[in-house]
C-alpha cells in the first residue's frame, strides 16, 4: 500500500509542488507496517524524509533537501493532518 500526494508549498519564491509518500514496511505475514517515515520530492529531486515519532508529536526532517526548517514545518503539519492512518502506532 503506497500513498503518494503532492503539496503546493507556498515560498517567497513561488509556489513548489511536493511529493510525499508515506513508507511502508512489509512484516511476516503479508501485513504492513506504517513506520512513521514520509519521503518527500520535487520533480526528479530527493527532498530527504519527514520522520515521525509513534504519537505524531516529535517530528524531525533528514535535511538533505533545500527546504529551510518553516517549509518543512508547513509540511509536517499537512502530514500530521492528512496522514494520520499512515504513522505507526
Amino acid at each position: 500500500m503506497e500513498k503518494l500526494v503532492v503539496f503546493d508549498l507556498d515560498t517567497e519564491d513561488g509556489t513548489r509542488r511536493i511529493s510525499i509518500e508515506a513508507v511502508h514496511q512489509l512484516i511476516p505475514g503479508n501485513h504492513v507496517y506504517a513506520t512513521g517515515v514520509f519521503r518527500l520530492s520535487e520533480g526528479e529531486t530527493d527532498l530527504g524524509d519527514i520522520v515521525f515519532d509513534d504519537n505524531l508529536k516529535e517530528w524531525e526532517y533528514t535535511c538533505m533537501g533545500n527546504l529551510n526548517h518553516h517549509e518543512a514545518k508547513k509540511i509536517a503539519r499537512f502530514i500530521k493532518h492528512n496522514f494520520s492512518t499512515e504513522v505507526a502506532g
